[in-house]
């Protein structure tokens, strides 16, 4: 059995872009080149590791077994010529996802920190909710998830490696701003704008809030975290949301937050952020560095 570093490079780039056409487009290869290079590796192997269902490719249970041992070669292979660099300075690109609030508050001023200690300027970061990147993270789109939801999925690892604060915001003319307490039955039958299923402050709210009021309406689902704030500015409902995110607008005065509630209805508004890995991803020295300085990071 002969295969090549090239054949499983073609492998792990149908597995992301599902299809022949998009697989060569990404790897500057003709679409012949490339379905006689997965061809020939589904020859040697004895096993097709595709099914084809309406001209894409989706992975099936023999591709699924090869996937993790594809991506620790190929990592591997692209670390052979740090072996011979004097300074051991690290190779590679550091591909990264992030749920919204980290992607737009958090990692900017990581990465930036990263770079400066470990002289390490290539990264990727994609930015979408936490539902999304731990896919990404299954299909070995991303070497490493940042997320505020956890995740349960058996395939992935999460830990802890940092925290923020939740808060409510409302338009500053509603009246509950001009109480100067309130509990949380001054919520029942409250109308919320909240972001779409898969992010970390819906599970937030929905675990941690909504118990707390006995009746209350969605009014929008909205997938972006500055639609929800201009909403909520609009009076068009109460929200719940990372105050990193917040900070601006109740800053400026488009919206107004909540103090916590009183009478024994104060609740710990602290939500963790997850750090989030494939279980047989392979940890090159890159990866192994940049999980161990976010563990040690300090966000204060």
């Amino acid at each position: 059995m002969h295969i090549s570093l090239k054949q499983l490079n073609v492998f792990t780039s149908v597995t992301q872009h599902k299809t022949l056409t998009a697989a060569a487009e990404a790897l500057y290869l003709s679409k012949a080149a490339v379905s006689m290079a997965l061809a020939e590796l589904e020859k040697q192997l004895g096993h097709p590791l595709f099914d084809r269902v309406n001209n894409r490719l989706v992975l099936n249970q023999e591709g699924h077994k090869l996937l993790p041992l594809a991506d620790e070669l190929l990592s591997r292979a692209n670390n052979i010529s740090q072996l011979f660099d004097a300074d051991h300075a690290f190779t590679g690109q550091l591909k990264i996802g992030a749920s919204d609030t980290l992607g737009n508050h958090v990692v900017p001023g990581l990465l930036s920190q990263f770079r400066q200690q470990h002289q390490h300027f290539s990264q990727s970061v994609v930015i979408s909710n936490s539902r999304l990147i731990c896919q990404k993270l299954l299909d070995y789109e991303l070497d490493i998830g940042l997320i505020e939801g956890k995740s349960h999925h058996p395939e992935l690892i999460a830990t802890q490696f940092s925290h923020d604060e939740m808060c409510i915001i409302a338009a500053p003319h509603l009246p509950i701003n001009q109480q100067a307490q309130w509990t949380f039955n001054d919520l029942e039958q409250s109308e919320w704008i909240l972001r779409e299923a898969g992010s970390g402050s819906r599970e937030f709210f929905l675990r941690t809030i909504a118990p707390q009021i006995e009746s209350w309406h969605e009014v929008f689902e909205l997938n972006t975290t500055e639609a929800l704030i201009n909403s909520v500015a609009a009076g068009l409902g109460l929200g719940c949301l990372s105050a990193l995110a917040a900070q601006y607008a109740i800053n400026d005065g488009r919206v107004a937050q909540l103090d916590s509630p009183i009478k024994g209805n104060h609740i710990n508004m602290q939500r963790p952020f997850w750090l989030v890995v494939h279980k047989d991803k392979y940890h090159s020295p890159l990866l192994k560095s940049f999980i161990e300085f976010c563990h040690q990071w300090d966000n204060s």
